[in-house]
């Protein structure tokens, strides 16, 4: 029987097996994509009284990284620096901000961030940073602080316009006025006896009547006014019947014009033929009545001749 041991395979066997423990022990710890963290710094201008190391940083109330060192910034005394570290698959843009947020009523602080807008572009590392920053904007409580500073120098300065507003020589006038607004107060006391509130009442009351009475009179003015709608509406279309009538009769009248004017022509043309032979008729008949007054002038003469008289026979000369 061989008792012999192999003392180096067993120390390779040992060697071995620590080797993948340690192996295992990396695989478990390492980190996946999802927890790898990037460090990023914050500069604030305020106060970081209640911001703590490991304190978290958020977006949207999603813890996303935290505070891993708080320091007095060396290269300007007036800031705080704060580096921390962000999970990398945070999507830190350009335009991602950073704000001090007080956690609840503990009086604790954590650093809240706004991602800005969707398409700009990741924030990466500058020439001289160590790694890349975020920018920072007041928090609200600095916001208040501002206002609330604004307003005390705005109340002091009124404080001081008011005192010089207030001097004796304002404050003699404002009693003279304060004296003249009772003397009007007074006055108005007088005038308003218990005779003028009557007559008030008494003017409202019918003031109240007439009211009603328009109230009544309402739908006889809506009923007068339609009628007065309807009668504009006839005599409108009257006066289109009239306008159509007076067309016809301008018509009828240039027809009438050009009838009479060939009328005319045709009376100037019966004239040119008629008045010649008219003319030649009258000279006849004048010359008829002026044998008709000689043989007149005979008969009144002597009766005689006309019936017996015989025509003489005129001789010539050197004729018996």
């Amino acid at each position: 029987m061989n008792n012999k041991v192999n003392y180096k395979l067993v120390g390779l066997s040992v060697v071995f097996g620590f080797f993948m423990i340690m192996v295992f022990v990396y695989w478990l710890m390492k980190p996946s994509a999802d927890n790898e963290m990037q460090k990023y710094l914050i500069y604030f201008d305020e106060s970081v009284s209640g911001l703590n190391v490991n304190a978290p940083v958020k977006y949207r109330g999603i813890s996303v990284g935290k505070i891993v060192d708080l320091r007095i910034n060396p290269k300007n005394t007036e800031q705080v620096q704060a580096t921390v570290d962000i999970v990398k698959i945070t999507p830190i843009k350009e335009t991602t901000v950073a704000k001090l947020t007080a956690q609840g009523i503990t009086g604790l602080t954590y650093i809240n961030l706004s991602l800005g807008a969707n398409d700009s572009p990741p924030l990466k590392i500058k020439e001289g940073e160590t790694y890349p920053v975020i920018k920072s904007v007041p928090s609200l409580f600095k916001d208040v602080e501002k206002s609330l500073g604004s307003l005390s120098t705005q109340f002091t300065d009124t404080l001081g316009q008011t005192n010089k507003l207030l001097n004796d020589k304002n404050q003699k006038e404002i009693q003279r006025i304060l004296n003249k607004a009772a003397n009007v107060l007074s006055s108005v006391d007088k005038l308003l006896n218990e005779r003028t509130i009557v007559h008030l009442q008494k003017s409202l009351e019918n003031l109240d009547d007439f009211s009603t009475k328009l109230t009544k009179l309402t739908p006889k003015i809506d009923k007068f006014v339609s009628n007065s709608i309807t009668w504009e509406d006839k005599m409108s279309n009257s006066f289109v019947d009239i306008k159509e009538t007076y067309s016809s009769m301008g018509v009828t009248m240039k027809n009438m014009a050009k009838s009479f004017e060939n009328v005319q022509k045709d009376v100037n043309g019966m004239a040119l033929n008629i008045v010649p032979s008219a003319n030649d008729t009258m000279l006849s008949i004048q010359s008829s009545l002026l044998e008709f007054n000689e043989l007149m002038q005979e008969y009144k003469r002597s009766p005689n001749d006309i019936l017996f008289k015989k025509e003489a026979i005129k001789r010539g000369p050197g004729e018996e």
